[in-house]
């Protein structure tokens, strides 16, 4: 699994934090955030569970994001700004901040401030892609050559509904293609889309697009993949995928099958690649 779950309160809102976990916090406690919070927790339930306090800030930073107050690359208000505008102290805004800065959904500037992240920065479009070159340095390759066969509009099977919770048989866009390095075929990709978030996709857009394809779901779709779910396992390829990769049918190949969320936790992406190994590594961070 990549990053963690977000989940957020439709009914929060700048003014009005909530106390969400699983312990109930002593009263002086409670006293003591509704002294930052202007006095909030007084309308809390009589048994409250507990939610650190920057746990609370970071959940309301993530619905401005999730409503585009702040567009990808585009700056967030200062600590102080939003120290203010949530009534707690800037070292609260802060540590909520440096918790959405490592999950990758924002970027901090030395000297010039926060952004947000987006798929179009290098350090972030290869955020999910793991494959790695046997010399270890990613940029000894430059940029994936990548190969749109089809997008096509079809109905969503039972496995890819269930993945991008929407019926079976609703509308959804497949579209397949394969990554080269070098030259070399290398990566295999079929992946599904809810229709309705990406109408106007075609593979002619996809051919024209240069940068990474989450970039393209993000500024053109005001679609951001924040977190992914991935499954691995080894399998030999059938014929037509031996055929796209120029491989035998007797050379493993790693299956990835992913799930991409976009902000609340809601699925967006199932994709499915084989990978081709005998010259990159799978590479995954753990902590």
């Amino acid at each position: 699994m990549i990053q963690h779950v977000f989940e957020t309160d439709s009914k929060l809102t700048s003014g009005a934090l909530f106390m969400s976990a699983t312990s109930t916090p002593s009263n002086d406690h409670a006293a003591a955030q509704g002294t930052e919070l202007g006095g909030s927790v007084a309308a809390a339930p009589q048994t409250p569970a507990f939610s650190p306090l920057y746990q609370q800030i970071k959940v309301l930073i993530l619905q401005s994001l999730q409503a585009g107050e702040w567009k990808p690359s585009a700056a967030i208000p200062s600590e102080i700004e939003l120290a203010a505008r949530f009534r707690v102290s800037q070292g609260t805004v802060r540590k909520a901040i440096d918790e959405l800065a490592s999950e990758n959904l924002l970027v901090r500037r030395q000297g010039k401030g926060t952004f947000v992240a987006t798929h179009a920065e290098r350090q972030i479009q290869y955020r999910f892609l793991k494959l790695i070159p046997d010399n270890g340095d990613p940029s000894s390759e430059g940029p994936a050559q990548r190969h749109i066969i089809d997008c096509k509009r079809t109905r969503a099977s039972v496995e890819v509904a269930r993945a991008l919770a929407i019926r079976a048989g609703d509308a959804v866009l497949q579209v397949r293609r394969v990554l080269s390095f070098t030259g070399n075929p290398t990566i295999l990709e079929d992946l599904w889309l809810p229709a309705a978030p990406f109408k106007g996709l075609t593979a002619e857009r996809l051919r024209d697009y240069n940068g990474p394809m989450y970039a393209l779901f993000e500024t053109e779709f005001d679609v951001r993949m924040v977190r992914a779910e991935e499954k691995i396992r080894a399998v030999l390829p059938d014929p037509e995928q031996c055929e796209l990769l120029k491989t035998d049918p007797q050379t493993p190949l790693l299956s990835v099958e992913r799930i991409a969320y976009t902000y609340n936790d809601a699925p967006m992406e199932m994709r499915r690649g084989l990978y081709l190994t005998n010259k990159h590594y799978y590479r995954n961070a753990l902590n």
